[in-house]
């Protein structure tokens, strides 16, 4: 694992004002961590949480989750919170798997909604 503390943050659209205010909530917690976002999902959190050291990447269809997927497989990412609509179709359902699947592969804590994120986030060191 890196010295970087990052986490991973991504959203699908029906999920991304919950993950906005659940980082808004948390902002004190993910204040002690670099964090990497996808595409809108990033704007958004930057735009409510200014202070916070957010690097945004491309949105999730264009390869953003594949880039957070890359910084798994480095070493690169301590946890992943993913808000997932489980009743949406995504057109980009495989780059999401792949995503998922190389959390499970490399043994990154997964929070894939507020109670899972509320419980990974107090679990880490330091938080």
């Amino acid at each position: 694992m890196s010295q970087t503390r990052r986490i991973a943050l991504v959203a699908h659209d029906q999920k991304k004002d919950d993950l906005v205010e659940f980082v808004r909530e948390h902002e004190a917690a993910f204040s002690r961590y670099d964090l990497v976002a996808t595409g809108t999902t990033g704007a958004r959190i930057t735009e409510a949480c200014p202070g916070l050291a957010l690097t945004p990447l491309k949105s999730g269809p264009l390869g953003g989750d594949q880039q957070i997927g890359a910084m798994i497989a480095e070493g690169l990412v301590e946890a992943v919170v993913f808000f997932v609509d489980p009743l949406t179709p995504m057109p980009h359902d495989v780059d999401v798997k792949a995503l998922m699947r190389l959390a499970i592969v490399y043994d990154i804590p997964l929070a894939l909604n507020r109670r899972s994120a509320g419980m990974l986030l107090a679990s880490l060191p330091g938080a």
